[in-house]
């Protein structure tokens, strides 16, 4: 059914759809609309049997999902920014012990400074805890992603997370497929746990292991990650025959068939660029874009294969390690280790600045000048940036840095003289 609704919604609908057992989430912006969605059909009735648990915190949120998913439950939570690293010491222990939960991440970008608006700090900080991270790059395919998300987490027993950008998707109104409750249950199976707390034949999980088994656990996590890269688009393919529709999978490639030069991209910039590479087919230049749907496990062989014949990658992310440069790209130039094509990093959209397609033009004519340089932060203000290092530089009580840009470009009153 089509249907125009807010992108979160429309992940409250499809999650309710897969049938969850227990739902634990605390709000936080922008994730709020999600589990309030969810909290309104559990209290109206319209998703039974299901328990809501408003908790007292990330942390709570992710320790009950835990507890919910061993007892043998299917299990929902979503979060957000800080809240993702309020709870980080159990998001460790979900995958550790290999449990199914299926969590929405609407980025948000990290402070400090405090910021509420998109960008990928909270994801790629997660990077290696041993969740299976998704990209969604429209309303849609989040929505079919947690379909999907919750068949991968059970059949692999191992937590999922399906990450969608904050505001962006999550607070825009857009049409949607909606699925029926029949095609969803011909897709996602009863759930059946690999493992199960059952007082009938009591065990202990989350054991200590010393250095005798340690090294052992972690590699088991690694094999059956390596293992979801095989079932991943074997999961995308079996949903595009029961929906109709294609969605999910490893990596997609757009235009890529005889490209000189490639983008590659996550997340919902993938759409602004693909009207850019649009413009910039129409003039005549070979230019293509990848798009990385599976995060972790990253896709080596299918980013190397789809970037084989091109000469010049750039990739664009929103997220980036301090002191060294792009997160996503450092897994983009290990997959083209040894290609003779040359590689360029473009830092965009932090804390939700912008992504134009003007922007993008602007990128795209300095690669094809052979300008771009290896590290590139799209729109820096370099004003702003050398005035607060030559403060900096000037004077020991240089002050607060944040506030110091922000008078500089005019959106603070400078502080008044003391007497």
């Amino acid at each position: 059914m089509i249907r125009q609704i807010e992108g979160s919604l429309a992940v409250a609908e499809a999650v309710a759809l897969c049938r969850p057992e227990v739902i634990c989430a605390y709000p936080i912006s922008p994730q709020t609309h999600i589990v309030e969605g969810l909290g309104a059909m559990v209290k109206g009735g319209t998703l039974t049997p299901c328990e809501f648990l408003n908790v007292e915190s990330e942390f709570a949120a992710m320790s009950v999902a835990i507890g919910s998913s061993a007892a043998g439950a299917r299990t929902y939570t979503a979060t957000a920014s800080q809240g993702l690293l309020f709870m980080v010491e159990a998001v460790y222990n979900a995958s550790g012990l290999g449990l199914p939960i299926v969590m929405t991440l609407a980025n948000r970008a990290i402070g400090a400074p405090i910021n509420i608006w998109n960008d990928h700090s909270d994801s790629m900080s997660q990077r290696d805890c041993g969740w299976i991270q998704l990209f969604a790059e429209s309303n849609q395919e989040a929505l079919d992603l947690h379909i999907q998300a919750f068949r991968l987490a059970e059949e692999m027993s191992m937590p999922v997370m399906v990450c969608m950008d904050g505001f962006i998707l999550t607070h825009a109104y857009e049409q949607v497929d909606m699925p029926t409750q029949a095609q969803v249950d011909a897709f996602l199976p009863p759930y059946e746990p690999r493992q199960v707390l059952d007082p009938a034949d009591p065990v202990s999980i989350g054991a200590m292991v010393g250095p005798e088994a340690f090294m052992e656990v972690r590699y088991i996590a690694h094999a059956k990650q390596t293992m979801a890269l095989d079932r991943i688009p074997q999961i995308a393919a079996e949903f595009a025959q029961v929906f109709g529709r294609e969605a999910g999978g490893l990596v997609r490639g757009y235009r890529l068939e005889d490209a000189d030069t490639a983008v590659v991209a996550l997340g919902s910039v993938v759409g602004t660029l693909e009207e850019v590479i649009d413009a910039r087919r129409a003039a005549g230049e070979k230019i293509g874009l990848l798009s990385i749907r599976s995060y972790r496990p990253f896709p080596l062989a299918a980013v190397r294969a789809a970037l084989a014949g091109v000469k010049h990658f750039v990739v664009l992310e929103k997220s980036f390690s301090v002191g060294l440069g792009g997160v996503v790209a450092l897994d983009v130039r290990k997959a083209m280790s040894g290609m003779a094509a040359v590689g360029h990093t473009v830092i965009a959209g932090l804390g939700g600045r912008p992504i134009t397609q003007a922007s993008l033009q602007r990128m795209l004519d300095d690669v094809m000048a052979d300008r771009l340089q290896p590290l590139t932060f799209l729109d820096l203000n370099w004003e702003i940036v050398n005035r607060q290092l030559a403060r900096e530089a000037s004077m020991r009580r240089s002050g607060p840095i944040a506030e110091n840009l922000l008078r500089d470009i005019g959106q603070k009153p400078a502080p008044e003289a003391k007497p």
